[in-house]
């Protein structure tokens, strides 16, 4: 005789009335957290031009950018790749504090990276997966040049 509960079980796809309404209730606090970020970014290339480089930010603040760091990334990168990276990067948190995910929108993202960190990394889906140590190590090197966005989702 077939069990009636097996035919009623979740699919593992599927997302529980509990899960949809947290996610929800985190975008929405999430906003407030996230709004210290730039309005946008400006390519690398641009920002070491600027006598004071920075951005503005979606809360009306400034973000200012390190000299010494923009120079630290032009010297790993050639002139075309200075014009393609977008700063500052960043470093998507979400629900597992263990590991980031950088957003890589070209490969230069990824070549940047590899070599702060000293070690070979790969971006897929969009994302470069870096785990606790080297995030620590990649914000100690490039402190003004990343931004935490905060997604109330477990980076993937």
């Amino acid at each position: 005789m077939p069990n009636p509960l097996q035919d009623k079980a979740p699919m593992q796809s599927e997302q529980s009335p509990y899960e949809t309404v947290l996610q929800d209730c985190l975008r929405g606090e999430l906003r407030l957290v996230n709004a210290g970020l730039p309005k946008s970014q400006k390519r690398l290339s641009d920002l070491l031009n600027e006598k004071y480089p920075h951005v503005v930010c979606n809360d009306g603040s400034t973000h200012c950018f390190k000299k010494s760091e923009l120079e630290y990334l032009a010297s790993m990168i050639d002139a075309d790749e200075q014009q393609a990276l977008p700063l500052p990067m960043l470093i998507e948190r979400g629900g597992s504090q263990a590991e980031a995910a950088i957003i890589c929108g070209a490969k230069v993202e990824e070549k940047v990276v590899s070599k702060a960190l000293n070690m070979p990394v790969t971006c897929e889906e969009g994302r470069v997966r870096i785990y606790k140590p080297q995030l620590a190590l990649l914000r100690r090197k490039l402190r003004t040049t990343t931004v935490y966005v905060f997604s109330p989702t477990v980076v993937a």
